[in-house]
């Protein structure tokens, strides 16, 4: 596995080297959470289906933010400051790549006009990659790209936006653990994590190393499966743990005003 060259206490201080450059507004602002079916987590009514925004319930309070550390943080915050008035909105679509998020970009991103975007790609993209069989390499670099032109586009409609980049990661654990390519896809999902480690670092945006989180937590785990159930997606102790790590690095800015 590619050890990250970004500690948990860099990621800290790059967090707390945005609280002079960004707030939210008084209201409390509109918080997006966009990414894959660990974000998704079966919001709208979806049943854990890969259906686009436009066709999941949008109006049921009880399931618009799926189940997942997004609704935990969602939660939190909407609980903690009511009178801030927290809008969140979950974007989360099983299966998703970065390719995928762009394509949607426009209607399920920038239409909403957020006032912090919270990112957590990149498990599909090594998925993706593995199951074409090819001898090409990843494409680290154009990868790396794509992500930042996503990341211009909220700037340059918003240049207060909030930006948090979460790490994406894996572990061998589950159906994804018995894989004969698991070692290459760690591998990947590794470098991916590192990618959006400097991304965050070079676009002044908040860094949750998600990565780091699992690894440690895999290291006291009772069983492969108590963190991460098939190697990709966590049990409601992972999800927790994840809401925990991404309000920790985030309260400060979202609450500073």
């Amino acid at each position: 596995m590619i050890k990250s060259v970004f500690s948990f206490t860099t990621c800290l201080l790059l967090t707390l080297g945005t609280l002079t450059l960004m707030q939210v507004p008084d209201h409390g602002g509109c918080v997006l959470f966009i990414g894959d079916s660990i974000t998704d987590g079966g919001w709208g009514r979806s049943g854990g289906s890969m259906a686009p925004s436009e066709e999941r319930n949008q109006k049921d309070p009880n399931h618009i933010y799926g189940h997942g550390y997004m609704e935990m943080c969602a939660a939190h915050f909407q609980s903690a400051y009511p009178k801030r008035d927290f809008r969140f909105f979950n974007r989360g679509i099983s299966g998703n790549t970065l390719s995928d998020l762009a394509q949607r970009w426009e209607k399920d991103a920038l239409a909403l006009h957020p006032d912090v975007v919270s990112i957590l790609v990149g498990t599909n993209d090594a998925d993706s990659y593995l199951n074409t069989h090819t001898t090409e390499p990843f494409d680290y670099r154009k990868w790396k790209e794509e992500y930042r032109l996503l990341l211009h586009t909220l700037r340059q409609q918003n240049p207060n936006v909030i930006i948090v980049l979460g790490t994406p990661f894996v572990a061998k654990a589950g159906r994804i653990g018995l894989r004969d390519d698991y070692a290459k896809r760690e591998s990947i999902v590794a470098q991916l994590a590192i990618t959006v480690k400097q991304l965050a670092q070079e676009e002044s945006a908040i860094c949750i190393p998600f990565d780091e989180l699992f690894s440690d937590l895999q290291k006291e785990a009772i069983r492969p499966d108590y963190w991460i159930w098939d190697g990709i997606h966590p049990t409601t102790a992972g999800h927790r743990r994840m809401a925990d790590l991404w309000i920790r690095l985030t309260e400060n800015v979202l609450t500073k005003n």
